[in-house]
């Protein structure tokens, strides 16, 4: 896939990046080889191989979903400068 000098400069007013006439000019041949590398991916066979995360075959470690610590609303308030109820009370500032 071949990208144009206007291209180039749709992509880096989408992305926010200035870019001078020469930047633009050589930023064409480089996005139009990253495109084509990326369109050499779409060659390859990859019938029959499983989609994976990672190259390592790897299992999270898992461990019970319980509650070991809570009921501390008052530990966790006692430091705040406002507090009502268990939960932080924070000023007005928008009207």
């Amino acid at each position: 896939m071949e990208v144009d000098e206007a291209t180039v400069r749709r992509i880096a007013r989408l992305a926010r990046i200035r870019i001078t006439d020469d930047e633009a000019r050589s930023l064409e041949g480089e996005l139009s080889g990253i495109l084509g590398w990326v369109e050499q991916l779409g060659e390859v066979d990859t019938d029959g191989v499983e989609p994976m995360t990672s190259v390592v075959p790897i299992e999270l470690k898992m461990r019970d979903d319980v509650v070991t610590d809570g009921d501390k609303a008052a530990d966790v308030t006692a430091n705040a400068p406002m507090s009502e109820d268990g939960f932080y009370v924070v000023p007005k500032v928008v009207e």
